[in-house]
């Protein structure tokens, strides 16, 4: 039987991370300057998200990570191992920003661990608040792509969308209508709005919004001679 639970990029680093022998290095620095408690891992990450610990044993943990990170030259691990710390702190934010744009999660992952591996690099043991400038690094990232890349999505009825968001007002419908020429318009282009807001669109910028600014000017120059096309704009009941 196949699971139907999600294996992405993070769900493969928390299983990759788990499945090795615990990381060594870190230690719990109360700033008595006495050598701590060593800690792995697993339960050094608990203490980087719980808003009850001193602010400064937690930068203590991270300015700790990024340096064995940072050191992690040989493949010792802790690269992934600084990477398995963040995981918490990225999650809801990708469940988030995949729920709201509908970007692929993959994506969002990969976004948010590029830019967390990039600001890893940069947090020295004078940087305040590492925690703070790693995760927003991430999460910052992976908004703004995916705010970018946010796909164009269709409806079959626009009149129906219109409804469906506004409860009152009539519709308006504006329509083009002109004869099949090769420099004039060969189809009929028929939109819907709201009443309230038609007051504010006027011809020109109907024309501009429609790409037909091209054929209204070309009709413009005609004083005299076979009509070219037609705007007409009249409420349209709801029915």
């Amino acid at each position: 039987m196949t699971s139907s639970s999600y294996s992405g990029l993070f769900a493969r680093v928390e299983r990759d991370v788990g499945g090795r022998e615990p990381l060594t290095g870190l230690r719990l620095d109360d700033g008595s300057g006495a050598p701590g408690t060593a800690l792995t891992p697993a339960e050094a990450r608990p203490v980087l998200y719980d808003r009850s610990a001193p602010a400064p044993v937690r930068a203590a943990l991270w300015h700790q990570i990024a340096a064995l990170s940072q050191q992690d030259t040989d493949g010792n691990g802790w690269r992934l191992g600084a990477v398995w710390c963040a995981l918490p702190g990225l999650r809801r934010q990708a469940f988030t920003i995949v729920h709201r744009f509908g970007t692929d999660r993959d994506d969002v992952e990969a976004e948010m661990l590029t830019a967390y591996l990039e600001a890893l690099r940069t947090i020295e043991p004078r940087t305040p608040d590492p925690g703070s400038v790693l995760l927003r690094s991430a999460c910052t990232r992976a908004w703004n792509s995916a705010r970018q890349a946010r796909p164009e999505r269709t409806v079959e009825d626009i009149g129906y969308t219109v409804d469906s968001r506004q409860d009152r007002g009539a519709l308006w419908q504006a329509e083009v209508a002109g004869r099949d020429r090769p420099d004039g318009l060969a189809a009929t282009v028929r939109i819907t709005v709201p009443a309230d807001r038609v007051e504010g669109v006027r011809i020109g910028a109907l024309a501009r919004e429609w790409g037909l600014t091209g054929a209204v000017a070309a009709a413009c120059r005609f004083q005299h001679g076979r009509r070219v096309g037609t705007l007409s704009l009249r409420p349209r009941s709801r029915g």
